[in-house]
């Protein structure tokens, strides 16, 4: 499976939770950018908790998942 990717350039004050919740909703999936870039980044700049502007990552484009049909209510059956 290909995963693919989208461009992002950090500004000042950017943190990885805050990416995270930008791009995901969530501020807790972090670790999914810091992985995609273990290659690029230097482990300095990739565990810490603030990150420089200017900075250029790769962003995983999460498949969706299937959300659960429901039902229709009572009065329209």
């Amino acid at each position: 499976m290909t995963t693919s990717y989208v461009e992002y350039i950090t500004k000042e004050g950017d943190r990885w939770d805050l990416i995270s919740y930008e791009f995901y909703g969530v501020p807790d999936k972090y670790y999914l950018i810091q992985e995609a870039n273990e290659k690029e980044i230097p482990p300095s700049l990739l565990y810490s908790p603030t990150l420089p502007a200017g900075l250029k990552l790769k962003i995983p484009v999460l498949e969706e998942q299937p959300t659960k049909e429901l039902p229709p209510p009572p009065w329209k059956t």
